[in-house]
């Protein structure tokens, strides 16, 4: 791995975290995480966005204040949302393997690839706040009040996210900044 590569996964690492701690208010506030995973991954390619993703992840584990909230260590991944981080490195590893599909048009393979990857992470996601949930309080919750309160109103902003993702990616101006190893 060249020296260029090492800088640009943790530019990208640092952006993840970055907007990991911006929190958009709306009628459920989001934050901005997996727009970068998204864009880490179309701009450096699967394996340098998904080596970003990780070392964001691993600065998190060891207690580095990196994810929503100005939250980290393994009480974070293993809390409520901590699936919905894990399925990062899922939709990293579904956008890498779209890289490798043949007779796939760029376009169509990046949204295909980020609308599946979506899908992963919420399912990592709401399969583990189902069971943290469901084993941490008396009061269990149904599949469905769980969707409804970490899938559903998530959808659209989500979708708007892979929209900017995808634009951003198509930038000539970044993609010449990386063309030219700053």
């Amino acid at each position: 791995m060249k020296t260029k590569d090492i800088v640009y996964i943790g530019i990208f690492s640092a952006i993840i975290t970055i907007c990991s701690w911006i929190s958009v208010p709306f009628t459920v506030p989001f934050t901005l995480q997996t727009f970068a995973v998204f864009l880490a991954v179309l701009l450096l390619g699967g394996k340098r966005g998904t080596l970003s993703v990780l070392v964001y992840i691993l600065l998190g584990t060891v207690g580095l204040p990196v994810f929503s909230g100005f939250k980290g260590g393994i009480a974070a991944l293993l809390g409520p949302t901590g699936g919905y981080i894990i399925g990062f490195i899922a939709t990293s590893l579904i956008m890498w393997a779209f890289e490798h599909v043949p007779k796939l048009n760029r376009t169509v393979s990046s949204v295909i690839s980020m609308l599946l990857g979506l899908l992963a992470c919420y399912a990592f996601g709401t399969a583990w706040f189902y069971y943290v949930y469901n084993n941490g309080t008396d009061t269990p919750a149904s599949l469905s009040v769980i969707l409804g309160w970490c899938v559903i109103p998530f959808i659209i902003p989500d979708l708007v996210k892979i929209l900017l993702a995808f634009l951003l990616s198509r930038s000539k101006a970044l993609r010449n900044i990386l063309a030219n190893d700053l």
